[in-house]
């Protein structure tokens, strides 16, 4: 019922900055908690940030004051602004979508820290 499809991943430096997009097929996106999860290379997945229907946000504590993960419900995108960004949060970053028992992901995008 619900695709996700993310964009934005890219080589950065070392303190450099990204912006994530995913973008949402479905019609009832606004309901929707949404999350961005990252995999390195060799680790599990981990969770990186949240944001409810009502706007209320979490993040690991690893991003904490560097990202900030927003949503246009008329756009039915969910952004993370990646700012500072170190070696350690390269990954793939993959987004999620969540209510009730539901859940989605995306394909994932590829982000990739280093000088």
């Amino acid at each position: 019922q619900v695709q996700l499809v993310e964009s934005g991943g890219d080589l950065v430096q070392p303190g450099g900055s990204l912006r994530l997009s995913c973008a949402a097929s479905g019609s009832s996106f606004s309901i929707y908690t949404m999350g961005w999860y990252r995999r390195a290379p060799g680790k599990q997945r981990e969770l990186v940030a949240t944001i409810t229907s009502g706007g209320s946000r979490n993040y690991a504590d690893s991003v904490k004051g560097r990202f900030t993960i927003s949503r246009d419900n008329a756009k039915n995108t969910v952004y993370l602004q990646m700012n500072s960004l170190k070696p350690e949060d390269t990954a793939v970053y993959y987004c999620n979508a969540g209510w009730r028992h539901y859940t989605y992901w995306g394909q994932g995008t590829q982000v990739t820290v280093s000088s």
